[in-house]
């Protein structure tokens, strides 16, 4: 459970210090080119995931804090989880609390990675969200391989 705490922590701080640092040296709306794919714009998402249900962040704030404290007693109740598991977790809750926080304290979401030249592609998120793919992503294939092999 240590390892789930610590990836959590690190990640937080990590998300939040980038975060901190783009609404710090980019102007909202504003965009610095990186290289030919990816640019850093700094915007607000005050809604959810792709920029759903504007003005209702806060409904997303409470969901997450709901789905966290859930999330942390599944794993405090569970007696076979694995230390890839309990770091993919970790990479989920820390990328949660950190959009949780950014709502907290800005009252929106800081988002600034904008990948360019991707067809019907036109989305930019941030650090946290990175870090919640990152471990729901292996989790999924986890669960789909375990899934086969009790068959």
């Amino acid at each position: 459970m240590l390892i789930f705490y610590c990836v959590a922590c690190i990640v937080l701080l990590i998300s939040q210090a980038i975060g901190f640092e783009i609404n710090q040296r980019i102007e909202e709306y504003s965009s610095i080119r990186i290289n030919e794919f990816i640019h850093f714009t700094h915007i607000r998402n005050h809604g959810g995931i792709f920029g759903l249900l504007q003005g209702k962040g806060w409904l997303f704030a409470i969901f997450s804090t709901i789905l966290l404290a859930a999330m942390t007693g599944y794993l405090w109740a569970s007696q076979q989880i694995s230390r890839i598991e309990y770091i993919c977790f970790g990479l989920i809750a820390g990328g949660g609390a950190s959009n949780i926080l950014d709502r907290l304290i800005y009252g929106s979401v800081i988002d600034f990675i904008d990948i360019q030249h991707i067809p019907y592609w036109n989305y930019i998120f941030n650090t946290a969200d990175v870090c919640v793919h990152l471990g729901i992503w292996p989790l999924i294939y986890l669960s789909l391989r375990d899934g086969a092999e009790i068959r």
